[in-house]
């Protein structure tokens, strides 16, 4: 049986404006609505690994290879009562999208967790704002972190997430009654954003151009703005103790940013981003969520 089965994407009042405009003025240009229910699962074994596999690597982007995924997918199937999956099509079919949380102090040992512990702490040490991050994740720490791990594919819409922090609270909650270890201190969620950068595509045309420009800009490094794959992350990061970007290992080559250029000019930059939120203003953190999309 399905944990909800509540929302619909067929919502034809959240149509963009002029979209709908176009719709309803000119019959030349109807468009065909698809009705499609979202259903939250709990995780299953026998049929979401290829499915979650899939979602962490678009999670770690380029540097996915360096993380034994299929460990940690295991690790999240271990734990069925804790964490979603959306699904469309019933339980039997891969999930689009997921969230969970690990332990990390109660799987420290496993090699998948470890490596992936090892990661972050190598990567926080690109960005000043993660540092203190080194004292938390250490061995020697006292704190007890849940890493909190979501992905979805990048059409499914941003309404599906509420649910699933919201009942991840409430699984937490009934797992500390039941003497299991999730009475966590911290949560660090692991996200992604992207930076703009300019096309290479588009560098060869508008070279003298760019040369006029470097030397109006001179001494103005301005600080690149930040885009997020996840919106709910801006809400979140309100509560945080500290967050922030990091750049992938992997060295992105000079075609990657406009692999993912896609009706735009600018190609786009993908980077890793943390959020660490003290276990006392997580719930907060995730009513904060929900109103922003309740009213969005």
């Amino acid at each position: 049986m399905p944990k909800r089965k509540d929302l619909e994407e067929s919502n034809p009042d959240e149509r963009h404006p002029d979209e709908s405009s176009s719709a309803e003025s000119s019959s030349e240009d109807d468009t065909d609505m698809l009705d499609v229910e979202f259903e939250w699962f709990d995780p299953q074994p026998e049929h979401d690994f290829h499915g979650l596999k899939t979602l962490l690597r678009q999670l770690f982007d380029v540097d996915s290879q360096l993380l034994d995924l299929s460990a940690l997918v295991e690790l999240i199937l271990a734990q069925p009562l804790l964490g979603s999956t959306v699904k469309v099509d019933g339980n039997e079919t891969d999930p689009y999208a997921f969230l969970t949380v690990v332990n990390v102090q109660e799987h420290k040992d496993k090699p998948s967790v470890g490596n992936l512990v090892k990661y972050l702490l190598q990567r926080s040490e690109t960005n000043t704002e993660l540092s203190p991050l080194e004292d938390l994740l250490t061995s020697r720490s006292t704190a007890r972190v849940g890493l909190v791990l979501t992905e979805r594919l990048i059409n499914i819409p941003s309404e599906v997430v509420p649910p699933m922090y919201k009942m991840l609270l409430e699984e937490i909650s009934w797992a500390v009654e039941e003497k299991e270890p999730y009475n966590f201190t911290h949560y660090l969620i692991l996200s992604k954003t992207y930076q703009e950068v300019e096309s290479h595509l588009d560098q060869e045309s508008s070279k003298s151009h760019r040369k006029k420009k470097q030397r109006v800009l001179a001494g103005d490094q301005a600080k690149p703005a930040v885009f997020y794959f996840h919106p709910e992350d801006e809400v979140l990061q309100r509560y945080a103790s500290l967050y922030g970007g990091f750049d992938y290992k992997n060295q992105q080559g000079e075609g990657h940013p406009d692999s993912k250029r896609a009706f735009q000019e600018l190609g786009i930059r993908p980077q890793g981003h943390i959020i660490l939120i003290e276990a006392g203003n997580f719930e907060p953190a995730v009513k904060a969520v929900e109103q922003y999309f309740a009213h969005g």
